[in-house]
């Protein structure tokens, strides 16, 4: 099954080497059992969307430790893929990057036909591959663009998905300049966050000695706050708190919101009603 891996500091730049690379769940570790593409993205000096993405898993991608290594942000989104539609290329290696806008996905949704009826030509101008990952986020960025709010968009176009299409797994990440937005829906695949630890204000506690939950070291005596985001715990950290099921989360610097804003899905999926192809790739 495709993992997913989100941070943001909301603002300081950072390095994501620890959870990308080191940690005993690092995304590398978990790509031995993701084989087809690996990905990371960040966000540059001047807060643009950047790529490095590769057909490959990412333990055996030299470019992606290189990224995670040196690569300093404030928000990072990265992933491994087990493919269910698409080729295994470089095209339809998450994350995906539209308007600005960083995005990689975890599960299956059919009826592609139908939520491509629901594309005009410049929606489809802005991808590259062939994924259903990247067709929802070329409707989800139709429906931002229409709705003018990030979180009004992506509420929009995933309700409408729940309603009209075919739903095995719809877990989201979706991230610009020091915001991230991040969905489990509804609940065959999990999805884990890990806070930073802050006061009843929103302001990081001072915090004494080691890696404290949340919290990312650059050096002995600095640590930055952020939320990690992940498709499963990457650490022994208690802090890691699986989200609920239909849970939205909204990270805006350092303040998450949780939103519930979606029914069931209408045409919900088991293991039984995927191709072989689909189910392998979730299990």
């Amino acid at each position: 099954m495709c993992r997913l891996f989100g941070m943001t500091t909301g603002g300081p730049r950072v390095r994501a080497t620890f959870w990308l690379l080191d940690a005993p769940q690092s995304l590398h570790a978990q790509s031995r059992r993701q084989p087809d593409g690996t990905g990371l993205g960040w966000f540059s000096l001047g807060d643009e969307p950047v790529r490095d993405r590769a057909p490959i898993a990412a333990y055996e991608n030299t470019d992606f430790a290189a990224a995670a290594t040196h690569v300093q942000s404030h928000t990072f989104v990265s992933h491994v893929r087990f493919a269910s539609t698409g080729a295994v290329n470089v095209h339809n290696a998450h994350p995906f990057d539209m308007n600005d806008r960083l995005f990689a996905h975890n599960g299956v949704v059919q009826g592609l036909d139908v939520l491509d009826s629901w594309l005009t030509d410049v929606d489809r101008a802005l991808m590259e591959g062939q994924t259903d990952s990247e067709m929802i986020f070329a409707y989800i960025t139709a429906e931002i663009r229409r709705r003018g709010d990030t979180t009004a968009g992506l509420i929009s176009a995933v309700r409408r998905i729940a309603a009209e299409l075919p739903v095995f797994a719809l877990n989201i990440l979706l991230a610009e300049s020091g915001r991230l937005w991040a969905l489990r829906y509804p609940e065959p695949n999990e999805l884990w966050v890990l806070a930073p630890d802050l006061d009843g204000e929103g302001h990081a506690r001072h915090l004494d000695g080691g890696r404290q939950p949340g919290h990312l070291d650059l050096s002995a005596d600095h640590r930055t706050p952020a939320h990690v985001v992940a498709s499963e715990r990457m650490d022994d950290d208690p802090g890691w708190r699986l989200m609920e099921p239909g849970e939205l989360l909204v990270i805006d610097g350092l303040k998450a919101t949780s939103l519930f804003p979606f029914d069931p899905p209408a045409h919900p999926l088991t293991q039984a009603d995927l191709s072989a192809k689909e189910a392998s790739s979730q299990a």
